[in-house]
């Protein structure tokens, strides 16, 4: 089996508590590592560089699109945002799972590039739930709200792309839904393939011996 790490490519709308289940789903998997991101903005008060991102110049970023070592990068209110490809690799290959926290578009665009990455969809229990989510945390318009519903519905209806779905209906059984789904993905066909052509090779030399 290969003993590498995946990629593990990580959506849902917002308020669906991403990152709440995350967190728990890491303090019960070692394995899982959350990606950094490179940005070209200026660090914020208490954001710490290779922790919270890999802070370098606008020209470090371009330089690292053209010689395409970014997984995906997007721009934003002038600023650059990205996944470096040398951080991935480097915890793919200690055994590290990495979890890339991205929107859908993007996810799909790296499913495109890492055929091999896992795409896990995080779902609410209801569109109502989820509104009663946003509407709940007291710290957007109406506006902005109706904004990330419409939003949310999108990417909603993108989840059948993705390998695995999770409802997080309650905290602590989505965090264990989401370590199932990365322990389950030990077993799909396309992580294997190392072993099975290996498998297939040592078939054809003990036919070979045997004729």
């Amino acid at each position: 089996m290969n003993k590498k790490g995946r990629l593990i490519v990580y959506s849902g709308p917002s308020g669906v508590g991403k990152g709440t289940v995350i967190k728990e789903a890491m303090k019960k998997e070692p394995s899982l590592v959350m990606s950094i991101s490179a940005t070209t903005r200026s660090p914020r008060e208490g954001e710490e560089d290779g922790v919270n991102y890999f802070f370098i110049t606008k020209e470090q970023f371009e330089k690292k699109i053209e010689a395409n070592e970014m997984l995906e990068y997007a721009q934003y209110n002038g600023n650059f945002y990205g996944t470096p490809k040398d951080f991935v690799r480097q915890k793919l290959e200690e055994g590290k799972n990495v979890v890339l926290e991205i929107e859908v578009q993007g996810a799909l665009q790296i499913r495109e590039k890492m055929p091999e990455a896992l795409l896990i969809f995080l779902m609410p229990p209801s569109f109502e739930e989820l509104k009663e989510r946003l509407v709940g945390r007291h710290t957007e318009t109406k506006e902005q709200i109706k904004g990330r519903l419409c939003a949310a519905k999108r990417e909603m209806k993108e989840a059948v792309k993705y390998d695995f779905i999770v409802i997080n209906d309650k905290v602590e059984k989505a965090s264990l839904d989401i370590i199932a789904c990365v322990r389950a993905a030990s077993f799909l066909e396309r992580f294997n393939h190392d072993f099975i052509n290996q498998q297939n090779d040592d078939n054809n030399k003990q036919e070979e011996i045997l004729l």
